[in-house]
């Protein structure tokens, strides 16, 4: 069998929601158009991410993966239902919540060291204490040499790891991942993707990602929210049993995998249904 799946609002794991890091418990999210007609962009949607799982938020576009990762980051309110934290309830944006958005975030007259360490000096942490931090996280995404570099001289990827290193560093209980790869060469992307994995072993951190790729999200994926098209439904919920509940840093050790190609079908197919292609077109 490729996968394990639970259906659409089935029963979270035997561990229950209570030990969960994270729980979202029938959540929907209405927009207000114009002339008083209403959007649902999120229905009923709940399930759970466990303590250092990597969660990917995967379906066609469209089905309100962002709207419910900003929701998770506290930037939108759901219309019914609840978001949890360790418990509490999510109401606003939190630092224990750290957003990498797929756009580069970086400020332009800040170097390496002066980004990762901003969101620490806002926060009031001791000038020693940054510097010693911003070290560290700087060294975990392999940019250490680049310390005075300035945004201007980086390449994407390069970016992307600095606002990596620069969340990380504030110290988040989740770590929010928008489509961080999306604007990323192939080469870039798988490598950034490792580093990922990589990073996930090395800082413990949960972590929730949005991405459209069925390859990346089977790589990173412990477990990988499958949602329906318009309005968006917890349509499965994915754990690649294949990988025996391993995290593998290598991608090409994961394509060759059995089981792989299996799941990869599985999903493309599910793809395909709530996208409305039609595989013999």
């Amino acid at each position: 069998m490729a996968i394990s799946e639970t259906p659409a609002n089935a029963a979270v794991a035997d561990s229950g929601e209570a030990a969960a890091k994270l729980s979202i418990e029938g959540v929907s999210k209405r927009f207000r158009m114009r002339k008083g007609r209403d959007i649902v962009a999120i229905e009923e949607a709940s399930f759970s991410v466990e303590e250092n799982e990597i969660c990917i938020l995967l379906g066609p576009s469209g089905c309100g993966k962002s709207t419910l990762l900003r929701m998770i980051a506290g930037l939108e309110m759901p219309t019914t239902g609840a978001l949890r934290l360790d418990g509490a309830e999510i109401s606003r944006p939190d630092r224990e919540r750290g957003m990498v958005f797929q756009a580069y975030t970086s400020f332009d007259w800040l170097s390496v060291q002066g980004n990762v360490e901003y969101g620490m000096r806002i926060n009031g942490v001791p000038r020693e204490e940054r510097r010693a931090r911003a070290k560290k996280y700087i060294d975990l995404v392999h940019l250490d040499g680049f310390e005075d570099a300035y945004p201007s001289q980086l390449s994407g990827g390069m970016k992307q790891r600095v606002a990596i290193a620069r969340t990380l560093a504030n110290d988040p209980a989740l770590l929010l991942m928008d489509e961080p790869f999306g604007a990323l060469d192939a080469e870039t992307r798988w490598h950034m993707q490792e580093l990922l994995v990589s990073i996930a072993e090395t800082a413990n951190k949960t972590t929730v990602m949005v991405t459209h790729d069925i390859e990346e999200a089977i790589f990173l994926g412990d477990k990988i929210i499958f949602m329906s098209s318009h309005p968006g439904r917890v349509q499965r919920v994915i754990t690649p049993e294949f990988k025996k509940g391993r995290r593998y840093k290598s991608k090409e050790a994961v394509l060759d995998l059995e089981g792989y190609s299996a799941l990869e079908k599985e999903i493309m197919a599910l793809m395909r249904e709530q996208g409305g292609t039609d595989h013999n077109q």
